[in-house]
C-alpha cells in the first residue's frame, strides 16, 4: 500500500521543516519524474482522490483511516508552541468521512477545548439545529475548524479570541488535508475569520455571503457564524443564514419542502 509510505514521507518533510531554517527541496529532474513516471502515477491514482475528476472513490473506511492518521499528526503538533502549551487537547473534526457538506469554523472555544469536538457550545447547538432543519443529522455532515487548538487567552481572562493570520497559516494545511480526503460536494464557511483562513483575505459578510464562491474547485457558501446569531437575534439576520442553507440544499439537489422554504431559525 502506498498510503503508509506517503505518511512517512509527509512526516519526514514536516520534521525537516520544523528542525531547519530551509524547507525541503527537489531537483527539476525529480519533479519531472514524479509528474511523468507511469508506475508512480498509477500508484498515486490508486491512493489519492483528485479534484480534477480523475480519481478512484475511496471507501468510507479508507477515508476514516486516513483521517485518523492526520488526526494523530495534529495531536502531536507543536508548530505553535504557545497554543500547544495552553491547550487541553487538539480539536480535529467530527462527522461523516463521506459527507456531502463540510462546515468550517474558525477555532475551538473553551467547551470544544475541554471536549475535543468542534461546535459543542451554544453556537454549536445552534449549528446542530440548522443542520437538522436542512434534513441532515449532525453525523451526516463533517464539521471542522481552521485552527485545531483553542487560541490562548491571558491568565484570568474569559471568552475567546480570534486566531491570528500566522496561526491560521500554520494550521491551514491540516484543514486542506481534511477537505482533500473527504471531498465534500459543498463547503460552508461560518463567519469572516473562517473565510480569511480559507481564502487568505477578509471581507465583510454583507459582501461575501449569499452567493457561491469556489475553493479549489469545490463550491463554497459563506454565511454568518452561529455565534453572530446568538448575539444578534434579529429575525432578518437569522433568515439570511437560512436562505444561504437553502442555496446549499438546491446545489445538492435535495428536495425542499414548503415548511423548509418558509422556515426561520
Amino acid at each position: 500500500m502506498i498510503q503508509p509510505a506517503l505518511d512517512l514521507v509527509i512526516a519526514a518533510l514536516e520534521k525537516i521543516r520544523e528542525t531547519t531554517d530551509r524547507g525541503p527541496c527537489a531537483s527539476r529532474n525529480t519533479l519531472e519524474q514524479l509528474q511523468s513516471g507511469p508506475s508512480l502515477a498509477a500508484s498515486l491514482r490508486e491512493a489519492h482522490v483528485s479534484r480534477t475528476g480523475r480519481q478512484l472513490h475511496q471507501t468510507t473506511s479508507n477515508k476514516a483511516q486516513i483521517l485518523a492518521s492526520v488526526r494523530e499528526r495534529v495531536r502531536g503538533c507543536t508548530k505553535c508552541a504557545h497554543l500547544a502549551s495552553s491547550r487541553t487537547q487538539t480539536v480535529f473534526g467530527v462527522g461523516n468521512p463521506d459527507a456531502e457538506i463540510m462546515f468550517i469554523g474558525e477555532a475551538p472555544g473553551a467547551d470544544e477545548d475541554q471536549q475535543g469536538e468542534p461546535f459543542v457550545g451554544r453556537a454549536g447547538q445552534l449549528l446542530t439545529r440548522i443542520i437538522k432543519a436542512m434534513g441532515f443529522a449532525r453525523e451526516d455532515v463533517y464539521i471542522a475548524n481552521i485552527l485545531k487548538c483553542r487560541p490562548d487567552m491571558p491568565a484570568g481572562s474569559f471568552g475567546n479570541r480570534a486566531p491570528t493570520p500566522a496561526e491560521m497559516q500554520m494550521c491551514r494545511p491540516y484543514l486542506l488535508e481534511q477537505i482533500d480526503i473527504i471531498q465534500p460536494k459543498v463547503l460552508v464557511a461560518l463567519g469572516a475569520v473562517a473565510v480569511e483562513g480559507l481564502l487568505g483575505a477578509r471581507g465583510t459578510m454583507r459582501e461575501l455571503r449569499g452567493r457561491w464562491h469556489l475553493y479549489n474547485g469545490t463550491p463554497l457558501m459563506i454565511t454568518y457564524h452561529p455565534a453572530y446569531l446568538l448575539r444578534n437575534q434579529s429575525p432578518s439576520e437569522k433568515r439570511k443564514v437560512w436562505e444561504d442553507m437553502l442555496q446549499v440544499l438546491e446545489r445538492l439537489e435535495k428536495p425542499i419542502s414548503e415548511k423548509q422554504r418558509n422556515y426561520f431559525l
